[in-house]
């Protein structure tokens, strides 16, 4: 798939989809980063990302938040799933928070 084939129900979720879409793997964003990016709430990204139909080729799961937590995942198994995905990428998760490895 491309990114011209992203599906939205608004302008806004496309943005969002977007700047979601060319996160690389292993490595992740914050809701505020991708807020900041668009003059907007991190609350309404995470609506967004709630409602993501492109999952996993548009990967909300690299979302998450500002202290490092997971924050929410729609996936079959929540948050579990969110963290499984992240450390298969290679990114570290401890007691359901990115570990910032020094």
């Amino acid at each position: 798939m491309d990114i011209k084939d992203i599906k939205a129900n608004s302008e806004f979720s496309r943005r969002v989809y977007e700047i979601v879409y060319k996160i690389p793997k292993g490595k992740t964003m914050t809701y505020g980063e991708i807020a900041r990016m668009l003059n907007s709430s991190p609350r309404a990204v995470g609506q967004a990302l709630k409602r993501n139909p492109n999952a996993p080729w548009v990967p909300c799961h690299r979302v998450i938040k500002s202290d490092d937590s997971m924050g929410g995942y729609n996936g079959m198994h929540g948050v579990a799933q969110k963290i499984d995905m992240l450390r298969k990428e290679g990114i570290r998760i401890v007691d359901g928070v990115k570990s910032q490895e020094r």
